[in-house]
C-alpha cells in the first residue's frame, strides 16, 4: 500500500489511487510536457487515517443524525466532522511518508522549504451527470513539512464542507462512497495563469481549446473572482479564432 507516489509514476491506472487531477498530471509528464514535480496522498492514505482512528464511524454517525432540508443541522454537521478530522493526530507511517516525500521535493529543486501548492481531488469530481469538483480546498504557497502536513488534513476536511455534503444529498451520491487524494505540487511564481479546456465547454466543439487567464496566479480564475480574458483557438488551423479581453481588477500574488 502507497501512501504517496510521485507525478512520474502516475498514470490514468492510478484513478482510484489519486484521482482524476494527480493521474492526469501523470499522463501530461508522460506525454513529454512541463509540468511542475509533486507527489499525490493517496486515497490509501485518507481512508486508512479515517479507519485507524475510528473517525469513519463517528462520521457514519453523525451524518445518519443529519436532517434533510435543515440548514442549521448541515452546518452543525459539517463543522462537527470537519474539527474531528483537523484535530485528530495522524498515524505516524502517513506522517512520515508526507514528511519524507516533501523534502525529497525540496531536495530535488535544491529549495529550503520549497513552496507548494497542496491541491485537493476527490474521486467523484468528473462524473456524466454531476461536478463535484471546485468543492474542496486547495491551499497556495505552503511552505515546510508541519504546514503541508496540516493543509493535507484540511484538504482531507474540504470533503466535509456543508456544500459539498448538501450537493452529494442533492445528486443523491453515498457520502461513504467518496474518498479523497491531495497533490503536492512545486509552486510556480506565474505571471498569467488560468485554465485551458481542450474543446469548448459551451457548445462541446472537440476542435477548438478555450483558455481563460489572468495576471499572476491562476486563483482569480478558478474562484470566479475576475473577468478573466478568453481565447478560442481552432486544433485544424492552430490560430486563435476568438479573443476577449476583459477589465481585470484583481491579481492574485504571493506577498
Amino acid at each position: 500500500m502507497a501512501y504517496i507516489i510521485n507525478f512520474k509514476n502516475l498514470d490514468k491506472t492510478a484513478l482510484p489511487q489519486v484521482v482524476g487531477k494527480n493521474a492526469s498530471l501523470g499522463e501530461l509528464i508522460k506525454a513529454g510536457i512541463r509540468v511542475p514535480p509533486g507527489f499525490a496522498v493517496t486515497t490509501d492514505s485518507y481512508l486508512n487515517f479515517i479507519t485507524i482512528t475510528g473517525i469513519k464511524d463517528e462520521i457514519q454517525y453523525i451524518i445518519s443524525n443529519l436532517k434533510s432540508g435543515d440548514i442549521d443541522s448541515l452546518n452543525t454537521t459539517c463543522k462537527e466532522i470537519q474539527k474531528i478530522i483537523i484535530n485528530k493526530p495522524l498515524p505516524d507511517e502517513i506522517r512520515s511518508a508526507i514528511r519524507d516525500g516533501y523534502e525529497e521535493l525540496c531536495n530535488r529543486c535544491d529549495v529550503e522549504d520549497l513552496p507548494v501548492a497542496v491541491r485537493s481531488s476527490a474521486t467523484a469530481e468528473d462524473l456524466p451527470n454531476a461536478s463535484f469538483a471546485g468543492q474542496q480546498d486547495t491551499y497556495l504557497w505552503i511552505q515546510n513539512s508541519d504546514q503541508v502536513i496540516d493543509k493535507v488534513q484540511k484538504c482531507w476536511a474540504s470533503l466535509w464542507t456543508a456544500r459539498a455534503i448538501d450537493y452529494r444529498i442533492k445528486n443523491d451520491f453515498p457520502h461513504d462512497k467518496v474518498l479523497i487524494s491531495v497533490g503536492v505540487q512545486k509552486m510556480v511564481n506565474a505571471r498569467s495563469a488560468g485554465v485551458m479546456f481542450t474543446l469548448n465547454p459551451t457548445d462541446g466543439d472537440i476542435s477548438k481549446v478555450v483558455i481563460e487567464g489572468n495576471w499572476g496566479l491562476g486563483e482569480t480564475v478558478v474562484s470566479g473572482s475576475v473577468n478573466p480574458d478568453k481565447f478560442v483557438v481552432d486544433k485544424i488551423i492552430m490560430e486563435t479564432t476568438d479573443k476577449t479581453i476583459s477589465t481585470k481588477h484583481i491579481e492574485c500574488v504571493f506577498d
